[in-house]
């Protein structure tokens, strides 16, 4: 599957709010509003979301930014991540909650469609093959074009295709993170023809110049992340140095990398952040 614009926003900070599921710290709606607008005037044309960013705030917020501008924007949101009774989240693939997850969507975005829906967890009580299976009647029902997983390894990958065509994988990877098995994960799509998303190909802001996890809020998930500290600062500042020899920022040397081999989806928090979206 051919994507439009090279990279895409994602909108997991922008769903931000104080015990929410993903803390960024705080981030002011009309804001989020207007980093959505600011990405798509630039020439961003697919936006990257998920119930989970929020729980349905994220959703919202793109419904806000597109308003009027639907038909020139690429959707992709998930299913399969729920909130629990007491506020925590669990995976549940199957085909009764995929069918109400995108139900939900469809309200939050003020959609009769999404272009692509991707399962956002392996759910390890249901085949992946009932997931894709449920998916693949919403493509049936007219409420979802393409079908997606979301950090699975090539043995689901292999067993969802095998139902119905799986057109878009999205897994972590960047500069500082491309492991093997998702390698392998980048090289099936290759050969299926999938398009293959890179999440944090910025390690969430460690690749850009200037980024403090210190100065982040309290308890802001970056602090936690493997290259604040340890090996993780060693292999960050060996990248550093790399950009540094090339000549060029750190942030377009990693964003550059991804791009040649991933379609990155990238996190922006203001106008300004989504503006220097090109590369």
């Amino acid at each position: 599957m051919h994507l439009g614009s090279r990279i895409g926003l994602g909108t997991a900070p922008l769903g931000s709010y104080e015990g929410g599921p993903l803390w960024w710290g705080p981030q002011d709606r009309s804001v989020a509003v207007a980093t959505v607008r600011a990405a798509l005037d630039m020439g961003i044309d697919w936006v990257d979301t998920a119930p989970f960013y929020g729980w349905g705030r994220a959703e919202e917020i793109v419904r806000e930014a597109v308003r009027g501008r639907r038909d020139d924007v690429t959707l992709l949101t998930k299913c399969g991540t729920i909130r629990r009774d007491d506020g925590s989240s669990g995976e549940d693939g199957s085909p009764a909650a995929i069918r109400a997850d995108l139900d939900a969507s469809l309200v939050r975005l003020g959609a009769d469609h999404v272009d692509v829906l991707q399962l956002h967890d392996p759910d390890p009580d249901v085949p992946v093959e009932d997931s894709v299976g449920a998916i693949a009647g919403l493509v049936t029902a007219g409420k979802v074009r393409r079908i997606g997983l979301s950090n699975h390894p090539v043995e689901l990958l292999r067993r969802g295709h095998a139902v119905a065509p799986i057109e878009v994988v999205q897994h972590q990877w960047s500069i500082l993170h491309h492991p093997p098995a998702t390698d392998a994960v980048r090289r099936w799509c290759a050969e299926v023809g999938a398009a293959f998303l890179a999440w944090a190909p910025l390690a969430s802001g460690y690749l850009v110049d200037g980024f403090d996890p210190e100065a982040t809020a309290p308890g802001d998930l970056r602090r936690r992340l493997p290259w604040a500290t340890g090996d993780g600062a060693e292999q960050l500042a060996a990248v550093r140095a790399e950009a540094a020899s090339a000549g060029t920022s750190l942030r377009h040397h990693a964003l550059a990398w991804a791009a040649a081999t991933a379609y990155p989806i990238v996190g922006a928090r203001s106008p300004e952040e989504a503006r220097a979206l090109a590369i």
